[in-house]
């Protein structure tokens, strides 16, 4: 299994082959489990999302497409988007909670051991914080919000006292910026 590509372990998962599910595990458990650690907070919670994000990949129908990226990336956007899940839960249970910027932004810099994953995490953490700059200091707290803390725009709106048409722009806008200056690093 080891000498396998991410593709290919990621296509014998699909076809519920137990062995390749570990493979990826001891490849990226640590990685997840970082980002989700500094996510949100709480090893409990980060070791709950680890588990979450392959029962996600040992039930998806769709998979991982090598034609759309990098495995890692579609393995970090799972483990975000299940993140933002449980974050979402828990402050239905407590309102309190808040995540500062610097930590999303050094949720993309990897602990993990592989080389090609801990690289092009940090490449992209870094071009993302590179695009920062062409955003207005709005711009960046709606799509920490959104992204990060997994707001809703409706609750945006409510926070903001904004109408949620304004919200929608903003991020619009914003994620414009952003695709526009990530895609013009990628071809320069």
């Amino acid at each position: 299994m080891r000498n396998r590509t991410d593709g290919e372990l990621m296509k014998l998962v699909m076809d519920k082959y137990h062995p390749a599910l570990e493979e990826l595990y001891d490849r990226y458990a640590k990685l997840v489990y970082s980002f989700a650690l500094k996510s949100a907070k709480e090893e409990q919670t980060a070791r709950e999302i680890v588990q979450l994000v392959f029962t996600r990949l040992w039930t998806t129908q769709k998979g991982y497409d090598p034609a759309k990226g990098a495995f890692v990336n579609w393995i970090i956007t799972i483990t975000r988007n299940v993140t933002i899940d449980c974050l979402r839960k828990k402050r239905k249970e407590d309102q309190n909670l808040y995540l500062d910027r610097s930590h999303w932004e050094e949720a993309f810099v990897s602990t993990a051991p592989e080389p090609d994953a801990a690289m092009s995490s940090k490449w992209l953490g870094e071009q993302i914080q590179k695009a920062y700059v062409h955003l207005s200091e709005s711009q960046i707290q709606l799509i920490h919000w959104m992204y990060w803390q997994g707001y809703t725009l409706s609750e945006i709106a409510v926070r903001t006292n904004e109408p949620i048409g304004t919200v929608k722009s903003r991020l619009h806008q914003g994620l414009k910026i952003l695709r526009k200056h990530l895609t013009s690093l990628r071809e320069g």
